[in-house]
C-alpha cells in the first residue's frame, strides 16, 4: 500500500516545488522588477529581495520585467551643427542616464531601451544644435563649452522626466570643423602667414636698405675725413720738407744746388733705364753742367740744374 502512494507523493512533491519556483522571483541590487499581470502593471520592485507572484506565467497571468537601474550610456556621432556666423561643426557627445521610475518607463516605452535611446537622441540632436546656434565659431571651442553642456542637459532632462529617465551627464567628446571649413580655414590661415611673411620679408629689405644707406654715408664720411686728414698732413710734411731745404738752402747754397742736380740726375736717367746707349748733346746746357767737374764744383755760379733732358736712346 505504501510503495503504491509514493509516486503520487513524489508527484504531489514535484508540482508543490515547481508552483513554489514559479511563484518567486530575485530582485538583485543591479536591477528592478515590474510585475505585470494580463499585461498591466501590477507592481514594481525597487529594492533587492526575494518577492512571489502568480504561479506560471501562462496566458499572461503574473509575468516579471526586469529594468536596470546602474547607470547607462549611448553615444551619438558627427552630429552636424551650425554655429551663429554659419560655419559648421562635426560633433560627437554621449548621454549618461538612469532608469528612475521604471513605472513610468513601462508604460510610455514599454521598458524597451531602445525606443527610450532613440527619442533622446532625437532630442539630444535637437538641443545641439539649438545651442551651438547661439554661440559663435571660437566659443564652441573655449571655455564656455562647459555652460553649453549644461544647457544641452537641462533641454534633455525635461524630455527624459517623461520617459521615468533622469540624466546624469552629457558630454562632448569631438568638436571639429567639418572637411569643407577645415579646408577654407586651412587656406585663410596658409594666405595669412604667407601675408604676414611678405609684410616680414619686406620690413627686412627696408631695415636692409637703410643699414646699407648708414653704413655708405658712414664710409663716404670716413674716407672724407681720412683723406682730409692726410691732405693736412701731407700739407704738414711738404711744408715742413721746405722748411729743411730752405735752411739747408741758406746754411750752404752750393751743397744745396749739388744735391739738386744730382737728384734731377737720377730722375732724368732712371726714365732712360730700358736704353743701351745715352747720347748727349755737343754743347752740354747748364743741366749736365757737373759733368766736367769730378770735385763737384762748377766753373760759374749759375742756377742749379732745374730742367729735365730729354735723353735720346737708341
Amino acid at each position: 500500500m505504501t510503495s503504491s502512494r509514493l509516486p503520487a507523493i513524489l508527484i504531489a512533491l514535484a508540482v508543490v516545488l515547481l508552483l513554489i519556483y514559479s511563484s518567486v522571483f530575485v530582485v538583485n541590487a543591479k536591477e528592478q522588477a515590474i510585475v505585470l499581470r494580463f499585461g498591466q502593471i501590477r507592481a514594481v520592485k525597487t529594492e533587492p529581495g526575494l518577492y512571489f507572484k502568480l504561479p506560471f506565467a501562462f496566458m499572461d497571468a503574473d509575468r516579471v520585467q526586469y529594468i536596470q537601474r546602474q547607470e547607462l550610456r549611448f553615444d551619438l556621432d558627427n552630429i552636424r551643427v551650425q554655429v551663429s556666423g554659419g560655419k559648421f561643426y562635426e560633433v560627437d557627445a554621449f548621454v549618461v542616464y538612469k532608469i528612475m521610475d521604471a513605472r513610468k518607463f513601462r508604460e510610455t516605452v514599454s521598458g524597451d531601451r531602445d525606443a527610450a535611446e532613440s527619442r533622446l537622441r532625437t532630442r539630444l540632436d535637437a538641443a545641439l544644435r539649438r545651442v551651438y546656434g547661439l554661440r559663435n565659431f571660437e566659443a564652441a571651442l573655449s571655455n564656455e563649452r562647459a555652460s553649453m553642456m549644461t544647457e544641452v542637459r537641462d533641454d534633455l532632462h525635461r524630455d527624459a522626466e517623461t520617459l521615468g529617465l533622469n540624466i546624469e551627464d552629457v558630454r562632448i567628446r569631438r568638436t571639429d570643423l567639418t572637411q569643407e571649413v577645415s579646408q577654407q580655414t586651412y587656406d585663410r590661415m596658409k594666405a595669412e602667414r604667407l601675408a604676414e611673411a611678405e609684410l616680414i620679408r619686406a620690413r627686412g629689405n627696408e631695415e636692409g636698405q637703410r643699414r646699407r644707406a648708414v653704413a655708405d654715408r658712414q664710409v663716404v664720411e670716413i674716407v672724407a675725413d681720412a683723406q682730409k686728414d692726410s691732405e693736412v698732413l701731407r700739407g704738414e710734411g711738404e711744408a715742413e720738407r721746405n722748411g729743411i731745404f730752405a735752411d739747408a738752402s741758406s746754411r750752404d747754397p752750393k751743397f744745396y744746388e749739388f744735391y739738386r742736380s744730382m737728384a734731377a740726375y737720377n730722375k732724368a736717367l732712371a726714365a732712360g733705364t730700358g736704353s743701351k746707349t745715352l747720347v748727349l748733346p755737343p754743347n752740354k746746357s747748364d743741366f749736365f753742367k757737373y759733368f766736367d767737374s769730378p770735385t763737384g764744383s762748377t766753373p760759374n755760379s749759375g742756377a742749379p740744374a732745374s730742367a729735365n733732358p730729354a735723353p735720346s736712346a737708341n
